[in-house]
């Protein structure tokens, strides 16, 4: 079955948007870029593919304007970043043909981290978080209230990023996992290990974003 896709608007900026509809009684995966990247992260975009074949829907869209984008500051700027998310979960919500679908976050670097901090204030909508070489660390006292499932994935080669996760790892309350990839640097660009990290990332949504049994 072909995945339908949908040009969209986010937010009250407008921010474009690519929304990959999920199969019935699947979840659908929102995607947060981090250091500066967009929509068309060639990295995300390999991990939605996957998620897509699964059945599950996807989002990605830019967190940032153009005129954002350009100052560097913004790509640390969490709070932006998670209102921003924020924002685009309640606009999925309006819409009646998403109705009771799941909702999950992938965030990417700092993304990561935006992604946390969402899910914290978002607790109703967000069933599922993953991180792939993220700063979950910068969520700070929102790890903490973080309720959704919640997988950790970092290169075994990336030895600073792989520390703060395992730190933040012990303050997220809510399930969770932390899986290290075995020579996978920060951008996972060794063989296979991207597809390593689509393929934990994937059956972590599918089991979390599953509809309650009735």
């Amino acid at each position: 079955m072909a995945t339908e896709h949908e040009s969209v608007m986010i937010g009250r900026w407008s921010l474009a948007g690519e929304l990959a509809s999920p199969r019935p009684g699947s979840g659908l995966v929102l995607f947060a870029h981090g250091s500066g990247s967009s929509r068309l992260s060639p990295r995300n975009r390999l991990v939605a593919q996957t998620l897509q074949r699964r059945g599950l829907g996807t989002l990605l869209f830019d967190l940032l304007s153009p005129a954002e984008a350009a100052d560097r500051a913004h790509v640390f700027d969490i709070a932006l970043l998670a209102g921003r998310l924020v924002e685009a979960i309640d606009t999925l919500r309006q819409r009646p043909d998403l109705a009771g679908t799941r909702l999950g976050l992938f965030g990417a670097s700092t993304g990561a981290a935006a992604a946390l901090v969402a899910a914290a204030e978002r607790p109703q909508d967000v069933f599922a978080v993953v991180s792939r070489g993220g700063r979950p660390d910068l969520a700070a006292d929102a790890l903490a209230r973080v309720r959704a499932p919640t997988l950790l994935i970092v290169g075994a080669a990336d030895p600073e990023v792989a520390m703060l996760n395992r730190d933040a790892y012990g303050l997220i309350g809510a399930t969770k996992a932390l899986e290290i990839v075995p020579r996978a640097t920060h951008l996972f660009e060794e063989a296979g290990a991207l597809e390593r990290v689509a393929q934990l990332a994937a059956d972590w949504f599918v089991e979390h974003l599953a509809p309650p049994a009735r």
